[in-house]
């Protein structure tokens, strides 16, 4: 999501940045999600450039920055992390809602150890990654799905899943019929919702993955396109109550072929 291409439309980087200590280049890392400001002044000097002056979307962009820079449980892995994605790791802890559209793989909050094992010993050799590696990021995996099972304020999922990532099989036949079963608990939970787009169906979708985390105070205008892009899928796709029924016939499927 470019959130800061969309604030600072009319405003060039390198205007965004003078006065600051961010170069251009930083600043165009923050506005794609791989990191963010190391300076709360820096942050505030930035909206003041975009004209962003409502003080409830002011304190909110502060709060995401504090958030943001404290060390949780993930710190640990960094090294081990693609860049920018310990703070969105950081932030799903704090979400009310994720909306989420994953066209590729099975959502990662979703995934099962086995599947998401499969998934890492797979690229292992093409991407050339160390035991190491694949066994902290397996244990990120693991951590990262407590905010859906824990007993105080699990985060709400609102989730859309392409029918061709449920056929794309990692590991074995027995790996992906667990994960079904893993999907179709998950969708049978009062915070969960889960929908998947059909193969066959000529419907909008978008042309890659996101993740929407909507917070306590109101989202700010900047993910509005993204918002209309998986409201528009959600219309579209079949309701959730068919998800557990599609999930048992692609086990069968499965088991068939």
């Amino acid at each position: 999501m470019d959130g800061g291409g969309e604030l600072g439309r009319g405003i060039t980087r390198g205007q965004a940045v003078k006065g600051t200590s961010v170069s251009e280049s930083s600043l165009h890392r923050v506005e794609r999600g791989l990191t963010s400001l190391p300076s709360v002044q820096d942050l505030k000097s930035l909206l003041n450039r975009y004209g962003v002056s409502d003080p409830s979307d002011v304190a909110f962009l502060l709060d995401i920055h504090k958030n943001s820079l404290n060390r949780g449980w993930w710190s640990v892995y960094r090294t081990f992390m693609p860049s920018g994605f310990n703070m969105s790791v950081g932030l799903e802890g704090d979400a009310k809602i994720l909306r989420v559209y994953q066209p590729e793989v099975v959502f990662g909050l979703f995934q099962t150890q086995a599947y998401a094992r499969a998934q890492f010993e797979t690229a292992k050799p093409v991407d050339e990654r160390t035991t190491e590696f694949v066994e902290r990021n397996m244990e990120i995996c693991m951590r990262r799905k407590e905010v859906i099972t824990r007993s105080e304020r699990p985060v709400e999922i609102h989730a859309i899943l392409e029918e061709a990532t449920l056929w794309r099989v990692f590991g074995s036949a027995e790996i992906m019929r667990e994960q079904y079963r893993h999907l179709a608990e998950l969708a049978s939970l009062d915070h969960m919702t889960v929908q998947i787009l059909p193969m066959s169906r000529p419907i909008y979708r978008a042309s890659g993955n996101f993740i929407l985390m909507d917070f306590a105070p109101p989202l700010p205008t900047v993910v509005s396109v993204y918002a209309r892009r998986f409201d528009a899928m959600r219309a579209e796709a079949p309701a959730p109550r068919e998800t557990p029924r599609f999930l048992e016939r692609a086990a069968r499927d499965l088991e068939q072929s």
